[in-house]
């Protein structure tokens, strides 16, 4: 260990830094120190041998010099001195050490073979001495002395130790009564701002069992402040704080509370009827404490008031939604405008003017495309709210994406290259085929249009875990392009929003995307950074059961009808009268009827009904739906075909309980649905009219 060490181990501790001073060792030995002063180390020698089987430290000097620079340093308990020494003799070193106050009581016998008579023997007790031993020394003689002054050295050095302890016992219980005095006026003084604090924040603090009813063992005087009550009613009444808990929220926060036995921890939020008789939304939290010593668990917690943080967050999203409602309306409102404007503008021209059959039949069709366009918005918008209607079977996704890729091809152009990522094996889901078509092809004009200079657009299938055992089917559609930056990513799925130029997109694309695969039990994830091109996720849930072919009904150019009779319900009158047109043009017998109380008037009567054929949605308080299950009842065995422009929240319909089809319908898809209906082989197949739709 080199010097530097040894300095830094022997370092003590800066005096600021110490603790209370340690008390006297009363178990440590007591030694005495005997100082031998002769030049004759014979003597000397023999001194020694006498003394040493006392144990003391014996300690030999040369001189009276020595002697004396020894007893500056150090203490001894006896001195045994030569008289006759030459430079420094005896009575000479005796009168020095007499005349300093350290060792001016320090016991010193002579030692001499000389001088025997009185006269030196009383020069050496005046200048000191207690004792005087002739040489040469009888050890017996010398040990027997110096045990006496050894042995009330020792004594004395007790009775100090002793008497030091003592007063080592008086300052400590001083310092400790000092120490405790500050203490406590310390903690005084933190206790005093805490309650100060503690009553000026809005904070409850709170303990309580762990075990129901959960009774509040302490409550913070801020309990006032926030409820009107003071801390005692809820350490006083073990159910006060529960009973005015709403009780819609009341039995959430009980399961959470006594969920914090196994989980350690709960919070739970719910409205608190306080003194003023309103309602205000408390936020609780607590943790539970660990038991010590066997000691019972409590919870440990804070109640904070919550109320204008739930008043501002509801201010918040119903500004959003007014918002988002403002961009749809605004964004429909453009979109119909343009779609009327074409419609109006052609039917005044055709109610003005005498035509030729060519250019009335294109007004005819630029009719027709808007209404077809006004249909696939409202499609659009019913997919983006989930309340389009949907008609699910089970395929394989790879199969459809490798039929469907040449027309994302055509739709992406030459720039583009469309490189699929399938597996050989099925992946099998249950949803639209037409719907999932069209949210690929939307994803690819999204992401053609997000690499101008041309790119790569890749489409890979996979599996991935989801809730059920089967879990999902993945669809990743992923860019080179442009990439999204934080805002736009946050507004990418809501209708009319497009970063597009004006005339260059509706804005819905993406947002049926995201409506029909929610619809489908599916979800949606997009990763896009700035630079770095996009990439949507659908997750359609799997299944396992066997995959089923896309129906694509043919467009057919003749109408075929019948001559049943149908029972024709429909509230609106101008689409009572279209239908009815439709209906008799393909030789139906029809009965009409504008309410669900008139249609059941004619379905008990005697009047034949073949089918039954409504609107969902009617004034009266009774639906289509409640109509057809009503008819049903009445005669089992009539056939229903429900017709809607708006399901809301049916399920029934989506559970295919009666068929239903979309408004608006063709006349073509009419005819063709009917027949099907009524050409079931339980039914008697009557007489069939062809017709064409004039």
């Amino acid at each position: 260990m080199t010097a530097s060490h040894h300095a830094r181990a022997g370092a003590t501790a800066p005096s600021w830094r110490a603790g209370p001073p340690a008390p006297p060792d009363l178990d440590a030995p007591l030694k005495a120190r005997i100082l031998i002063v002769d030049d004759d180390e014979r003597n000397a020698f023999a001194a020694v041998q006498a003394l040493s089987e006392l144990g003391h430290e014996l300690v030999v000097a040369r001189s009276g010099e020595e002697a004396l620079k020894r007893l500056l340093a150090e203490e001894f308990a006896l001195i045994l001195l030569d008289l006759h020494m030459p430079g420094m003799d005896g009575y000479e070193t005796a009168a020095l050490v007499r005349s300093r106050k350290r060792t001016a009581h320090t016991p010193i016998v002579f030692l001499t073979a000389i001088f025997r008579d009185e006269a030196h023997i009383f020069q050496a007790y005046t200048v000191g001495a207690v004792d005087v031993v002739f040489k040469p020394i009888d050890p017996f003689i010398l040990k027997a002395k110096v045990q006496v002054f050894t042995d009330l050295y020792l004594k004395t050095k007790e009775v100090e130790r002793q008497s030091a302890y003592q007063q080592w016992l008086l300052d400590e219980h001083a310092r400790v009564k000092a120490e405790k005095a500050r203490t406590e006026k310390a903690l005084r003084a933190t206790e005093a701002r805490q309650d100060v604090i503690l009553k000026a924040l809005p904070i409850v603090f709170h303990s309580r069992s762990i075990e129901p009813p959960f009774a509040p063992v302490f409550v913070s005087d801020s309990v006032e402040q926030i409820t009107g009550f003071p801390p005692h009613r809820f350490t006083d009444e073990a159910d006060f704080g529960s009973s005015r808990i709403h009780p819609d929220d009341l039995p959430l926060y009980i399961d959470r509370v006594a969920g914090a036995a196994k989980t350690g921890h709960y919070a739970a939020e719910f409205r608190w009827l306080c003194a003023d008789g309103q309602y205000r939304v408390l936020q609780d939290q607590g943790v539970v404490a660990p038991s010590v010593d066997g000691e019972v668990r409590e919870i440990y917690g804070v109640i904070l008031d919550a109320t204008d943080r739930r008043s501002l967050e509801e201010q918040l999203a119903q500004a959003r939604k007014m918002e988002a409602v403002g961009q749809l309306t605004g964004g429909v409102a453009h979109d119909f405008n343009n779609l009327l404007t074409v419609v109006l503008g052609n039917i005044d021209m055709l109610a003005t003017r005498k035509e030729e059959d060519d250019r009335r039949m294109r007004r005819i069709e630029a009719v027709r495309q808007a209404a077809e366009r006004g249909r696939d918005l409202t499609g659009q918008l019913l997919a983006f709210s989930r309340r389009q209607h949907l008609t699910p079977i089970t395929l394989d996704v790879n199969k459809l994406i490798r039929e469907f890729a040449p027309l994302m091809r055509q739709a992406v152009g030459e720039a583009v290259t469309i490189e699929l990522e399938l597996g050989d094996a099925p992946l099998k889901t249950h949803v639209d085929p037409t719907q999932l078509e069209t949210a690929l092809l939307n994803l690819a004009v999204n992401a053609r249009d997000a690499m101008p200079e041309g790119g790569r657009l890749t489409i890979a299938t996979g599996r991935e875990a989801g809730p059920t055992e089967l879990g999902y089917v993945t669809i990743e559609v992923r860019d080179s392009g442009v990439g999204m930056d934080e805002d736009v990513r946050a507004r990418v799925f809501e209708p009319f929003f497009t970063t597009k130029e004006v005339g260059k997109g509706s804005g819905l694309g993406l947002s049926q995307v995201y409506g029909f695969v929610s619809q489908s039990d599916g979800e949606v994830r997009l990763d896009t950074k700035p630079g770095e091109g996009t990439a949507f996720h659908l997750l359609l849930p799997a299944t396992d059961e066997r995959a089923e072919a896309p129906r694509r009904d043919a467009r057919t150019a003749s109408l075929v009808g019948g001559s049943e009779k149908i029972l024709l319900v429909e509230d609106d009158a101008t689409v009572l009268a279209l239908t009815l047109d439709v209906l008799t043009g393909l030789g139906y017998q029809v009965t009409t009827a504008t309410n669900a109380a008139e249609a059941l008037e004619a379905i008990r009567s005697d009047v034949e009904i073949d089918l039954l054929f409504t609107d969902v949605v009617m004034p009266g308080g009774v639906s289509g739906l409640s109509l057809a299950r009503s008819a049903r009842e009445i005669r089992p065995g009539l056939r229903v075909l429900l017709t809607s422009g708006f399901v809301g929240e049916d399920r029934a319909i989506e559970g295919r309980e009666f068929p239903l089809l979309d408004k608006p319908y063709e006349a073509a898809v009419l005819a063709s649905t009917l027949r099907k209906l009524l050409d079931r082989p339980e039914r008697k197949t009557r007489k069939r009219t062809p017709a064409t739709a004039d």
